[in-house]
């Protein structure tokens, strides 16, 4: 199980970078200007994917400890 939290952190870890990343940057890759409108919607999509990543992480484990 130390691995597995050793994952979570992890993910937690990158997803904060991530939203870091976005609330910093003024201009993404292609060149359009961020403004806030556009950061909120952009990390409402990383949260989407954290929250996915979060869901199948927990299903695994539910599947894990109702093996054992």
């Amino acid at each position: 199980m130390k691995v597995w939290h050793g994952l979570n952190i992890f993910w937690l870890i990158m997803f904060l970078i991530g939203a870091v990343f976005i609330m910093v940057r003024n201009v993404d890759g292609a060149g359009a200007v961020q403004t806030p409108q556009v950061k909120l919607v952009s990390l409402a999509v990383l949260f989407g994917f954290y929250l996915f990543i979060w869901v199948c992480q927990f299903i695994t484990l539910y599947f894990i400890k109702s093996h054992k």
